[in-house]
C-alpha cells in the first residue's frame, strides 16, 4: 500500500497518454515478475493457470481498464483527490463481498468504514478551504477505477491453488495485451518525450510499483480477510495525500490533515478491535 501510494508522483512527470502508460506498466511488470521467477528457477504452473484462466482473463482486463481511468483521474484533479476517490474500491469490495459471499460486517467494521469515508470527504475539499477537487471529471474517473478494482479483489477470492507470482504474471500480461490495442489506436508518443528521466520513471512504475508491489499485494490476499485488506488499503490514499502536499506542493488545508488522521485512525482502530476480539 505504501508503494502504491507513490505512483501519482511519477505519473506527474511522465508525458505519456494514460493508455500508453498503462500498457507499458503491464508489459514491464510482466517481464519483471518473469525474470524473478527465472532467477528463482521456478516455472509458471501451467495447470493452475488453465484452471483459473477465465477469472485471470477477466481480472486482468479489469486491471488494465482500471489503470487507464486512474491515470486519467490524475490528469484531471489533484493526486490526493484522485487517489481518495479511487479508494472507494474497499467500500465497493466490502459491499460486494457481503452480497456475493455473505461476509458479515461487524459494528466496529462499519464504524471504521464510516470514519474512513468521512476522511475521504475531508480530503476531497467538499468542506472548502483547501485545494478543491479540480475538474469533476477527475472524480468520475477515480470512481470508475475504484469500481473496476473492487471487481478484481472479488474475483481474486475465487482464484484458487495458484501462486501469487503466477497469478500476478498472468493478470499483468493480460492487462498489457488488452490495453495495448486501445493505446495504439487512440494515443501517440509525443516527439522528444522519451528522455532518460522519463524512461527511468516508466521503468520504476513497471518494476517497483507494479511487478514488485502487485506480487506482495496478491500474496497477502491469500491469507487475509476481505475486510482486513480493505481497511489496510486506506494507507495508500494517506500516503498519496502526504506526497501530494509535501513533494508536489499541491494545495492543502485543515480538511486534508483531518482526512489523513481519520483514514489512518480507522485502520489502526479496526486492527486493534480485531486483536482484542481474537
Amino acid at each position: 500500500m505504501l508503494i502504491f501510494g507513490t505512483i501519482g508522483i511519477l505519473r506527474r512527470y511522465i508525458p505519456l497518454g494514460s493508455a500508453t502508460l498503462a500498457a507499458l506498466r503491464g508489459a514491464i511488470g510482466t517481464v519483471s515478475i518473469l525474470l524473478w521467477l527465472l532467477i528463482r528457477k521456478k516455472k509458471p504452473d501451467g495447470a493452475a493457470i488453465r484452471r483459473n484462466f477465465l477469472l485471470l482473463l477477466l481480472s486482468g482486463a479489469c486491471i488494465g481498464a482500471n489503470w487507464i481511468f486512474l491515470f486519467e483521474a490524475y490528469g484531471h484533479t489533484t493526486i490526493a483527490v484522485a487517489t481518495l476517490c479511487y479508494y472507494m474500491a474497499p467500500i465497493f469490495a466490502l459491499l460486494g463481498a457481503s452480497l456475493l459471499f455473505r461476509d458479515k460486517l461487524s459494528l466496529p467494521d462499519l464504524v471504521c468504514v464510516v470514519i474512513a469515508l468521512f476522511g475521504m470527504v475531508c480530503v476531497s475539499g467538499v468542506f472548502g478551504g483547501g485545494g478543491g477537487t479540480g475538474d469533476p471529471l477527475g472524480v468520475v474517473f477515480g470512481l470508475a477505477a475504484a469500481l473496476l478494482y473492487s471487481a478484481v479483489v472479488l474475483m481474486n477470492r475465487k482464484i484458487k491453488d495458484i501462486s501469487a507470482f503466477d497469478q500476478t504474471l498472468l493478470q499483468l500480461a493480460i492487462a498489457a495485451v488488452v490495453v495495448a490495442p486501445y493505446a495504439l489506436l487512440t494515443e501517440s508518443i509525443p516527439e522528444g518525450a522519451l528522455t532518460l528521466p522519463v524512461i527511468l520513471a516508466v521503468l520504476a512504475v513497471g518494476v517497483v510499483q507494479t511487478g514488485f508491489a502487485y506480487g506482495l499485494y496478491f500474496y497477502s490476499l491469500g491469507s487475509l480477510e476481505t475486510r482486513t485488506v480493505a481497511l489496510f488499503s486506506y494507507l495508500d490514499p494517506a500516503v498519496a495525500v502526504l506526497c501530494s502536499v509535501l513533494i508536489l506542493a499541491e494545495p492543502a488545508g485543515w480538511q486534508e490533515i483531518l482526512g489523513v488522521l481519520c483514514i489512518l485512525g480507522s485502520t489502526f482502530l479496526a486492527e486493534s478491535v480485531k486483536k482484542r476480539s481474537a
